[in-house]
């Protein structure tokens, strides 16, 4: 089914759904909803909150790629939380630590992020694949680890370097990061450009190339694909390590383009954020960009509703109910186009039929 109500309609209906379910929880708290939905979004058009938003849609459009990848796949890649805060310190450490000409500076980082993110999923990909382990379990044990490593990795006796309160690892120097683009009273990070490719590329990918109709192909039906000549688990092992690259950027928007170090006390929860981009987006690169806005959005907008008195938890309220109806809105809808459907076939098969009876009698 890939009419314009099955890709357009579910994240509508589950957008409108939250509105109204927030708005009923506004009014029992006492609160006005229309106040508090213009407070949210005048704040997008004061200070530098616009351009903040894009910027935190940027994080957000690569998590969601990254899960995207292996939803192609049928795989749940929940370790996307854990391969880019692995990827993020290991490249914040040889980043800090190089020296190099600028543009071949930042490229040297990029591939580093990509190879670490790889690395990181290549662990539950390969046991995947010799030992049918559930990406799920393996992923989720992986992402508490990396806490592990960051920690020891930071740590004052390994990479670590102390600056007032903070320890962080070493700075990256400016032949490495990638310049912003100055808007008001904003900076645009320069990554966007570089997401808006990655995005173009898995949209290349998938519906031009050999390889993307494989891999919808085997996420669909791994015995179908097998039939047709193609290795289901040679299949899940790339879209796992690509799943893991793209993982590898999430942490780089902010790492080139406002932190360049990496700490402890970095942002987390961008992979799990990215699980509910690609379900509102399903899996398009078009539609996750408009989740990652719209999540941003409520995140960043939030804060406003302090200004009138109304918990800023009401927009983590309003993405639970997004991503919860999301997924039955998809359903909802596609069960009104398979009834349709049958019901056109139905009436095709009732014409052929009186067609022929007419011809019968005629005779």
């Amino acid at each position: 089914m890939s009419s314009w109500r099955t890709r357009l309609l579910p994240p509508l209906l589950a957008i409108v759904f939250a509105v109204i379910l927030t708005a009923i929880a506004l009014i029992i708290s006492g609160a006005d909803p229309l106040q508090a939905y213009g407070t949210m979004i005048g704040q997008l058009f004061k200070g530098s909150t616009a351009v903040d938003t894009v910027n935190l849609a940027t994080v957000y459009y690569l998590s969601g790629l990254a899960v995207a990848i292996g939803f192609q796949m049928n795989l749940f890649n929940i370790g996307v939380e854990g391969q880019y805060r692995f990827a993020a310190i290991v490249t914040a450490i040889i980043g800090g630590a190089l020296r190099l000409p600028p543009v071949i500076h930042t490229l040297a980082i990029l591939v580093v992020a990509v190879a670490s993110g790889m690395l990181y999923a290549a662990v539950p990909a390969v046991l995947k694949v010799t030992r049918g382990v559930s990406e799920v379990i393996s992923t989720i044990m992986l992402n508490a680890i990396v806490g592990g490593i960051v920690a020891f990795l930071v740590n004052a006796d390994q990479f670590g370097v102390q600056t007032g309160n903070n320890i962080a690892t070493r700075e990256i120097a400016p032949s490495g990061r990638i310049p912003g683009l100055p808007i008001g009273s904003g900076e645009l990070f320069g990554f966007v450009v570089i997401a808006i490719l990655i995005g173009a590329a898995y949209w290349f990918m998938l519906n031009r190339t050999r390889f993307g109709f494989e891999l919808k192909a085997s996420g669909e039906s791994t015995t179908a694909a097998a039939a047709g000549g193609v290795n289901a688990k040679k299949m899940t092992l790339i879209a796992m390590l690509l799943s893991g690259g793209v993982a590898g950027l999430i942490a780089m928007p902010e790492l080139l383009g406002r932190d360049f170090s990496y700490g402890i006390t970095s942002t987390q929860m961008y992979g799990f954020t990215g699980i509910a981009v690609a379900l509102l987006g399903r899996n398009h690169p078009a539609g996750i960009a408009l989740g990652a806005l719209l999540w941003a959005f409520l995140d960043r907008s939030a804060v406003s509703l302090e200004q009138i008195n109304v918990s800023k938890e009401i927009a983590v309220i309003m993405q639970g109910v997004i991503v919860l109806s999301v997924v039955i809105a998809y359903e909802i809808v596609r069960r009104a186009d398979l009834a349709a459907e049958q019901r056109r076939v139905g009436r095709a098969l009732a014409g052929r039929k009186g067609s022929s009876v007419s011809e019968g009698g005629a005779v």
